[in-house]
Parts: C-alpha cells; structure tokens; sequence
C-alpha cells in the first residue's frame, strides 16, 4: 500500500504555455534579485574591505572570502527551514519570505558604519548579515527550482526550468554591469567611498519590486495538498526523518549531482573572472569588459542548453559537462593567468562556460523530478545545499590560498576529482527516458514500493 495519496503529487498549476511563462518569469525574478545579493558582495569585494576591516591588515582579503565562504555554512539550515515551510505552506509564501529576509539584510550591510567609526562592530555586522542571507539564499534556491520544474509544461520543461540559472547569473551580470558603469562614470576612490553602498541598496530596492509581482503568481501546491501535510493527514509529512528514512536514495543522488556542478560554477563564473581582473589589473575595463561579455553569454547559454534538453535528454548535456569539465579545468587555472591578450582570455573563459552549460541550464529540473511533491523542496534544497556548502562556496578561498602557498596544481586536481565522481553518476544512476514523479507519480510510487528504482529516469 502507497503510504500518500498520489493525487498531491501532480504539480497543481494552469497548463497552458503563457501561463507557464507567466508564472515562470515571475518566479525566476526573485531569484534574480537574490543571486545578485551574492554576487554584489563578490564584484565589490576589493573595492569595500577596508571599509570593514583595517587597511593596514594585509589579510584583509583573506577574510573577506573567508567570510564568503562562511555563509554557505547556512544554506544546508535555510534549505531545511524553507523546505519544510515550502512542502507544508506552499512554494509561493516560501519564496516571498526567503526575498524580504534577503533585501532586509542588504539594507543593513549599505548603511553600516565603517571599521573606522565602530571597530570590530562593522565586521561583526557584515557576517551576521551575510550569514542570514545564506540562509535565506539556501531557501531560495531548493524552493525556487522546485516551482520552476513544477510550473513548467511538459514538453517545454527544461527550457522553461533553464530560466532558473538564467537569473542566477543574471544577478551576476547585473552585479558586473554596475560595476563597469560605476567604473566608467566615477573611479575606483568613489565605488570605495560611496559606489559599494549603491550597489547593495540596490539590490534592497530590487526585492520590492519582486514582492510586487509575486502577489499574483500561482501556487503549485493544491490546496488540498498542503492542508493534507499541515494537518498530518498524509502518513509521510515532508519531513527530515522521512527524507532520511525513506528517499536517502534520492538525497543522496542529488548531493552527487551538484557536488561536480557546483565546484565548476564557482570555480569557473567567480575565481575565473578574478584570474581575468588580475591579469589585467593595469586596465581594469578591459577586464570588467570580457568578463561581463562572457557572463553574458553564460546566461544566454541556459534557455540553449535546456531547449536542447528537451530533445536529446537531461543526461546528455550532464555527461557532456563532466567530460568536458574533466579536460578543460586545467586550462582554466595554467593558462588563463598567463594569457595578456583579451581576445584570448574571452575565449578561454567562453569555452569553459559552454560546457559549464551542461550542467547550469538541466540542473534544477534534474534534481526536481526525482523526488515527489511533499518532499521535493526540501529533498532538492538539502541536497544542493549541503554540496554548495562543500564543494561550491569554498572554491574561491581554496584558490586564493592555494595561489598564496604555491599549491594552484592541487586545486586543479581537487575540482577535476569532484567533477569526475559526478561524471560517474551522470553515466550510471541517471537515464534521459523513463517515469519519473512529475509525469507518473503513481508508477514511481508502485516502483518505490516494490523496489524496483534502482536508476534515475530525468525525463524528457
């Protein structure tokens, strides 16, 4: 016997394409705002560090991405937190709530005082806020590719999901953008003096007009659906025990889906453009130029990658990723910081973000469909967070210290080892056709109960 009514497992929303459109434009704009929160604190990290630490203090670099690291220790408790809310109170209130907390904290950091003016305070007031905005970030992402999968129609489900990534480096291009704006219109003393403020104030204001349009986006979840796990009427209730219990499997399966994506993407969309910025540290508009010109293409890149999905198959573009990612990283780190010609260092980095395309654009649908409605926000959100955690925020601090210490070769084999383990799932535990719990809910259910999912089916 099934122990939950599979009825709550099918996604609840209209399923004509405009609406589809509609609820995914209005979706992926928060997770635009949200991911340009992150991103703004990296961009104008050299340009607001002595704001918050002592010039003198030759670490303070060190810190600044030890403190970026820091907060990706709070994405596996957002993504708990907001997962549970999201199973039990719907993806829309879930969503809502993870943006306000973010643009909150963005206030916060534009309007703190400096080191000068509060000592130790200011740096004690830059984690916290980063440290809540982790844990609004881990939230945000589970739930919302969760809600892009859900709101996507069938046949057009990985270019629609793609969008999710669109706007996740959206915000990074955004964030690059006006940092080349404010480069060219003022200077390097004013983006320190007053520019960073700017930039996180926007990102505030940003959130605003988010709350704004996700007033009238549909909610995925029936009503039905959520009462039933509110109330405990559904034996399984969407939680950790049962997460553990019953789809380790599956949890499993998403963390070593991400754990070689999301080394790649950090290593290769934030430590890259810092190569680039360094290399051409003598002519910082010519490296902001090719970085955002490439940045750009990245995004465009998803709704490729995922329409492309939808015709040959999620696991084709990840097998493409991780043989890709096997053979180009080195690349990456030994030849891009030698490269003093900007065509060239276009290219490489071009290169490296086609393939990180293979797993950017598929990897929110990859991870929903493998887990049923009442536990898939919290299943996708866990999973990717705790992989982020490891493997994706750290990337820039290890390379940084490996730079510092001489050790580049050993980052290069460590990014290389996690890409490849994840190539062997993508070979193995995945396949492009099948039954998977969006399309078939009841055959997953009878195959979960008769222990028959041995592989995971991505759909196409």
């Amino acid at each position: 016997m099934s122990s939950i009514d599979t009825t709550f497992d099918a996604p609840h929303l209209p399923t004509n394409l405009r609406r589809s459109i509609s609820n995914t434009i209005k979706g992926s704009a928060g997770n635009l705002v949200e991911w340009y929160d992150v991103y703004v604190y990296s961009v104008f990290a050299a340009s607001f560090e002595q704001h918050f630490f002592s010039a003198d203090d030759k670490n303070a670099s060190i810190y600044i991405w030890a403190i970026f690291a820091l907060t990706f220790l709070m994405r596996p408790v957002g993504s708990w937190y907001f997962g549970r809310f999201a199973d039990r109170h719907g993806r829309r209130a879930a969503l809502t709530l993870s943006v306000t907390i973010m643009s909150a904290c963005s206030f916060v950091i534009a309007l703190t005082p400096t080191q000068q003016s509060i000592g130790w305070l200011a740096a004690a007031v830059l984690i916290a806020c980063r440290l809540v905005q982790g844990f609004a970030t881990g939230g945000e992402y589970g739930t919302s590719a969760t809600y892009l999968t859900e709101a996507a129609v069938p046949r057009h489900r990985g270019f629609l999901a793609s969008f999710h990534y669109v706007t996740l480096v959206g915000g990074h291009v955004l964030a690059q953008a006006l940092f080349l704006v404010l480069l060219l219109g003022t200077s390097h003393d004013a983006i320190s003096a007053w520019g960073w403020r700017f930039a996180f104030l926007l990102g505030g204001v940003g959130a605003l007009v988010v709350l704004w349009m996700r007033r009238t986006m549909d909610e995925s979840m029936s009503h039905e659906a959520i009462e039933s796990v509110k109330s405990g009427k559904a034996k399984g209730s969407g939680s950790m025990a049962e997460l553990f219990g019953s789809y380790w499997k599956e949890l499993l399966a998403c963390f070593l889906i991400t754990m070689g994506g999301t080394v790649a993407f950090y290593a290769y969309s934030v430590t890259g453009p810092s190569i680039i910025k360094s290399s051409f540290a003598d002519n910082p508009v010519t490296g902001s130029v090719v970085t955002l010109i490439a940045l750009t293409i990245l995004m465009v890149l998803q709704p490729v990658g995922g329409y492309l999905s939808d015709r040959v198959g999620r696991r084709s573009l990840l097998v493409f990723f991780g043989i890709g990612g096997v053979v180009f990283t080195w690349v990456l780190f030994f030849v891009l910081p030698t490269v003093t010609n900007a065509f060239t260092a276009f290219v490489i980095l071009t290169v490296g973000f086609v393939i990180l395309t293979g797993y950017t654009s598929i990897n929110a649908v990859v991870k929903a469909v493998i887990f049923p409605t009442h536990i898939r926000a919290l299943g996708v959100g866990l999973g990717y967070a705790v992989a982020n955690s490891c493997f994706g925020g750290t990337a820039p601090l290890l390379y940084a210290a490996a730079k510092s210490g001489g050790y580049v070769p050993l980052f290069v084999v460590y990014v290389t080892l996690l890409i490849a383990a994840s190539l062997v799932v993508y070979v193995f535990l995945l396949r492009n056709q099948g039954a998977n719990w969006l399309d078939a809910p009841e055959e997953m259910r009878r195959r979960k109960d008769s222990k028959e999912h041995r592989v995971f089916p991505m759909g196409v």
